[in-house]
């Protein structure tokens, strides 16, 4: 089995570029996953591996091939390079090197006949992004869309965020203009959280094939949005500002239509 011991590896410099560049994880077709129930969600959502790395001072191989079978391949890694690599500060020592996927709207089967979508339109913070999809995974809702996207969701602060959540959802990106043709092609009522021509959003029936759209906390939703959607909606403010958190606001109108839906 191969060992690395120094963090100047052209290998390990690879991985950094990785992590840090939209631009290389494009060009590659790679991406990192770090922990193990990052990765073992990643399993369960049929990602393939490059190659796993650990630091065996933390975990062991014979815990690794309880994950994967004995033909992954495997680095055994310094502290050092472990350390250089680790994103987060307590993590389990594995780092898998993970096989990036489209996230094409052609690649969206829903099993229901009634999907209840989230998309999010031009989220920039990575948090952001990580706590829309930990809502989403919550309510296990039928997808989510990324419409006209401004980070790569396999930037290391959404799986991170997302608490692996980046693999528990059926995620498909896209721009606002072919993510609102495949909704009106699917005949999905759109929902658009906007302030403007809007009705308070518990008045809605969400029983049907709904989308519900929420964008910035800065700019709201584009223009297109607020024209195409089926109805607009707001949610109701009581104190002095006029706004939520994205990841908030998206909660309780999802949580509204599961109720309506009996949590089905």
């Amino acid at each position: 089995m191969k060992e690395i011991t120094s963090i100047q590896n052209s290998y390990v410099k690879n991985l950094i570029k990785l992590q840090e560049k939209s631009r290389e994880r494009k060009k590659q077709g790679l991406f990192i996953v770090e922990g193990k129930r990052e990765i073992t969600l990643a399993i369960e959502s049929n990602y393939s591996f490059d190659t796993i790395l650990f630091d065996e001072d933390i975990i062991s191989e014979k815990e690794i091939l309880t994950l994967f079978n004995s033909n992954i391949n495997r680095i055994k890694i310094s502290k050092e390079v472990y350390q250089k690599l680790a994103y987060r500060d307590s993590t389990e020592g594995i780092i898998a090197v993970t096989n990036s996927k489209n996230f094409s709207l052609d690649n969206i089967e829903f099993k229901n006949k009634n999907p209840l979508i989230l998309v999010a339109e031009s989220i920039e913070k990575p948090g952001n992004i990580g706590a829309l999809l930990r809502t989403a995974d919550a309510a296990n809702i039928d997808a989510v869309f990324i419409a006209d996207p401004k980070s790569d969701l396999y930037n290391s602060n959404i799986i991170r965020s997302s608490v692996g959540c980046l693999f528990t959802n059926q995620i498909a990106t896209g721009t606002s203009e072919e993510i609102i043709s495949y909704l009106q092609d699917n005949q999905i009522d759109i929902y658009a959280a906007t302030l403007q021509n809007s009705n308070e959003y518990h008045q809605e029936n969400y029983t049907k094939a709904s989308a519900i759209v929420v964008g910035t906390e800065a700019t709201g939703l584009s223009e297109i949005w607020r024209e195409k959607a089926t109805q607009n909606i707001n949610i109701p403010m009581q104190g002095k500002i006029d706004s939520m958190n994205v990841s908030v606001a998206a909660a309780i109108v999802i949580f509204e239509a599961k109720r309506q839906r009996k949590f089905k």
